[in-house]
């Protein structure tokens, strides 16, 4: 078995008895969207401005999650490029709006640790949901996995 099929099957392994999945998996992308909000709501410095102004703490995460996926599986890393380019969109566009992002993400943030706890609370409680913020970016790819399974996409 390659390392990538083992180690996400650890990792579905851990993820077997949940008491909602639809409601823990929608947890898993609104905990993720919401860590990227609040790392873009982190002072930059200028160097990353003369670089880019789309460029912030949010979208180095972001860079390095989509270098790790690549590492993962080629096919996966693919796979999540247009969620990670609609985690950017979305982050720019709240930048630009007059919305007051640093309370809607962490509303987002609350609401993704309620989900979590909901939708795993049958299996180890509080210390699952804090497991689940440790492995929140492979979640998503883990997520991704099972689709390209399904639909019978290598990876």
């Amino acid at each position: 078995m390659p390392d990538t099929d083992r180690w996400l099957t650890e990792y579905g392994n851990s993820h077997r008895d949940l008491n909602l999945p639809v409601v823990y998996w929608l947890s898993v992308l609104i905990l993720v969207t919401a860590t990227v909000g609040l790392f873009s709501l982190l002072p930059i410095p200028e160097e990353f401005a003369r670089i880019s102004p789309v460029l912030n703490w949010a979208t180095a995460f972001l860079m390095a999650a989509v270098v790790y996926y690549f590492i993962i599986s080629i096919s996966l890393a693919i796979g999540m490029l247009p969620f990670v380019f609609g985690l950017t969109a979305l982050q720019v566009w709240l930048a630009n709006s007059s919305l007051p992002v640093d309370r809607i993400v962490a509303g987002l943030f609350l609401l993704s640790i309620a989900g979590l706890s909901v939708g795993r609370y049958a299996r180890g409680g509080v210390k699952s949901v804090l497991a689940d913020i440790q492995m929140m970016m492979i979640a998503p790819i883990w997520i991704l996995s099972r689709i390209y399974r399904r639909i019978g996409i290598p990876y």
